[in-house]
């Protein structure tokens, strides 16, 4: 059986961790970011691990990260 290929753009925006829970950054902190309030952008700033449910399906795509 041939190997899986990697999904690029998954690769881009999620990493594992070492224990292998699936890492992702938060949305909205691209534009308009003037009428936000400084606290809700500070913690956008840091990423967050993926739901449960979307775990398994994120897995598969960055097979080898």
């Amino acid at each position: 059986m041939p190997k899986m290929k990697t999904r690029r753009a998954a690769a881009k925006r999620f990493n594992k961790t070492g224990t292998g829970k699936v890492k992702r950054n938060h949305a909205y902190m691209n534009h308009m970011l003037e009428h936000k309030p400084k606290s809700a952008k500070r913690k956008l700033r840091k990423s967050t691990t993926m739901s449960k449910s979307d775990v398994k399906r994120i897995k598969q795509l960055i097979a080898y990260k």
